[in-house]
């Protein structure tokens, strides 16, 4: 009440300072972006509880870039822009060069999110060197850590290059004009919610300071023709922290994955205009730093236990690139109401579906039973392709029978029971012939597909009750 009367004489006194205050008050969702006079409890955009955060308002004519000249905007025939391919940097990764899709595009953003601690920096410091090879400087702007604490994880990871140049900036403006006065070959800023333009009053990392600062580090990129690499922090679900419009601002959107328990890590792309999008790295997190792993098939089947029931080789597509991984499944007698259902590396809906299949078309009684799926090796398995092989691998455990260990399973399954065929079995059973697997169980859709240049021995089925015939009988 105090407040409100307090409001009102000022509003009567000095209205123009209180017309002020009101055209510059804002609520922003930090999820969406959505704007709004007055705070709310729950987003009524996007529905996320508690997201709104006052900041002001600021005109937009006073939004523009330190030294950023406006980009040329006359429209120029396609005819007559040059067809050559385009010329791309190498950074001497092959694993890195794999998901950019053919290495690092001149005048490209990139974002890689991650989890902390999972490897990121590591990823970008053991890079930046291998593209300063021909004697150019490539920047590295920490906004989180000093030059001395950067300085003594590059001594760690080797990494003692006179062209790396290191700097300790938060502000855009700063960071903007040192790169034009070192003229980089690639710029790296670690972390863009740490980074803040001095033409928003708004706080680091909030919506319109993250939107304000993609933009115009891209609108550098472009004009200086310089990639530059984004860092960027996630939320509890996975996710780039900040609003999905920072994903569409930029080229490429990098993921690195991975369990902290394992020393495996996946660099994933979920976006990318010059490239594809199902690519993924594979790499090791040593003393030294990220090594490439060359053969993710035998790394993943390394340790498999060859007389175990519930477990089966599958072969997953990521990309050009066939990958075998060991999919584990135990099934035990629940003591609870609701039997549960865990997995890893997969699809929980997915696997729900698959054994409401095995109950209704092959009798199987599951209700009772705990299920457990497990991906090994902390990859994920999002195509169908591997269908069959969790439904072999529920199979095996609920029967305690174990799988021959040199077979393959491949087919997804529709919810008739039917075996449906798969693309690019040429590829992956020619992967599975190389590490020794002698057999294969696929969709007899495949059978006519193949060039049977393979020496292994295919087996087709239509009905996931075949299925239980060739691997159990």
């Amino acid at each position: 009440m105090c407040a409100s009367v307090f409001d009102f004489l000022v509003s009567i006194s000095y209205p123009e300072t209180m017309a002020k205050i009101k055209m510059r008050a804002v609520f922003r969702c930090q999820q969406c972006g959505h704007e709004s006079p007055r705070w709310h409890g729950r987003c009524p955009e996007c529905g996320h509880w508690n997201s709104f955060k006052e900041e002001a308002s600021i005109p937009t004519a006073n939004r523009r870039g330190p030294g950023i000249r406006k980009l040329d905007t006359k429209p120029v025939s396609i005819g007559d822009l040059q067809s050559d391919v385009e010329h791309r940097i190498l950074t001497g990764i092959s694993e890195f060069d794999r998901v950019l899709g053919g290495g690092v595009v001149y005048g490209s953003v990139t974002l890689v999110g991650g989890d902390p601690g999972i490897g990121k920096t590591t990823l970008l410091l053991q890079m930046l060197p291998r593209l300063s090879q021909d004697g150019s400087a490539v920047l590295y702007v920490s906004g989180e850590e000093s030059s001395t604490q950067i300085k003594m994880r590059a001594h760690r990871l080797g990494i003692d290059d006179p062209f790396l140049y290191l700097l300790a900036e938060t502000s855009l403006e700063a960071i903007v004009q040192s790169a034009q006065e070192l003229h980089p070959t690639a710029v790296v800023v670690d972390s863009i919610q740490t980074t803040f333009s001095a033409q928003l009053t708004s706080t680091p990392g909030s919506i319109t300071q993250v939107q304000e600062v993609a933009a115009q580090l891209m609108a550098f990129a472009k004009q200086r023709d310089i990639p530059v690499f984004i860092i960027g922090h996630v939320t509890k679900e996975g996710a780039i922290a900040g609003p999905r419009l920072l994903e569409h601002i930029v080229d490429t959107v990098l993921y690195f994955e991975g369990d902290r328990g394992h020393s495996y890590r996946i660099l994933r792309a979920v976006k990318n205009r010059f490239g594809a999008t199902n690519e993924i790295g594979v790499f090791e997190m040593t003393e030294v730093g990220l090594q490439e792993v060359g053969n993710p098939s035998a790394l993943f089947l390394g340790d498999r236990s060859r007389e175990s029931a519930g477990s089966v080789v599958v072969a997953t597509m990521e990309g050009t690139r066939p990958i075998l991984v060991e999919v584990q499944a135990l099934v035990a007698p629940t003591h609870f109401a609701n039997p549960k259902r865990v997995a890893t590396g997969v699809d929980s809906n997915r696997v729900s579906i698959l054994l409401a299949v095995l109950e209704k078309r092959l009798g199987l009684h599951l209700s009772g039973q705990d299920v457990y799926i497990n991906v090994v090796g902390g990859i994920r398995i999002d195509e169908t392709a591997c269908d069959l092989g969790v439904m072999a691998a529920v199979i095996s455990s609920l029967r305690e029978r174990p799988i021959d260990p040199e077979t393959l399973v491949c087919g997804e399954i529709g919810l008739g029971g039917e075996i449906r065929a798969v693309s690019a079995i040429d590829i992956r059973i020619r992967e599975a012939s190389k590490l020794g697997l002698k057999r294969c169980v696929l969709p007899e859709g495949n059978l006519s597909s193949l060039d049977n240049q393979s020496s292994m021995t295919v087996a087709g089925a239509k009905h996931i009750g075949d299925v239980q015939d060739i691997l159990f009988r």
